[in-house]
């Protein structure tokens, strides 16, 4: 059992007989003497979505959950269901898109180097990796002396999201896209 001082993004663990994943982990330290340090962590229930908060001290502890991680590919989406499948044995899991609905826009047919989260052979959440590489469908024209200004413009990718790019970034080129930010990162 692990303390609440040990979680991080990602950690599975059971609260009041439902499983949640940890999404965020706020620390404080209160500045009066002898008080102990706070840990605020937003939780996201499996396989649901529903957000929980919860402060802990320390010294809590937190039940883990047995669950099983396999490679897996997207590849596609159905109304609200999303379909992967297993890169070892070629089975296939769908999962409700409300179950990561701030992972979802990052998703396209393909993408590979996803990781999922199972408990008893269900699926109930993916990671992602750090990073995608998608292509800019839309944006206004770049312009050529654009590069030494910091000032962005958005641009709409192949799946649908939208982000700002820098001035310079034209249609039809590929960025890196962070998937914990939403942010540009690079051209790839």
């Amino acid at each position: 059992m692990p303390k609440a001082s040990e979680l991080k993004r990602g950690h599975v663990v059971e609260l009041n007989g439902h499983v949640y994943v940890v999404q965020n982990v706020d620390v404080r330290n209160p500045t009066s003497r002898g008080a102990n340090t706070l840990y605020k962590v937003r939780f996201s229930q499996l396989p649901d979505g529903g957000k929980h908060d919860v402060t802990f001290t320390g010294d809590d502890t937190v039940k883990n959950v047995a669950l099983e991680r396999r490679q897996v590919s997207y590849l596609y989406r159905e109304d609200d269901l999303l379909t992967f499948m297993d890169i070892e044995d070629y089975n296939q899991y769908s999962l409700n898109a409300s179950a990561i609905e701030n992972q979802a826009p990052f998703l396209s047919d393909g993408l590979e180097g996803i990781t999922a989260l199972l408990i008893d052979g269900q699926i109930v959440t993916v990671e992602l990796p750090s990073s995608v590489v998608l292509e800019v469908t839309e944006c206004v024209p770049g312009m050529q002396a654009a590069s030494a200004t910091g000032r962005t413009k958005p641009a709409k990718l192949s799946n649908g999201l939208e982000i700002q790019v820098p001035e310079y970034i034209k249609q039809g080129e590929k960025v890196k896209v962070n998937t914990e930010t939403g942010k540009f990162m690079t051209r790839a």
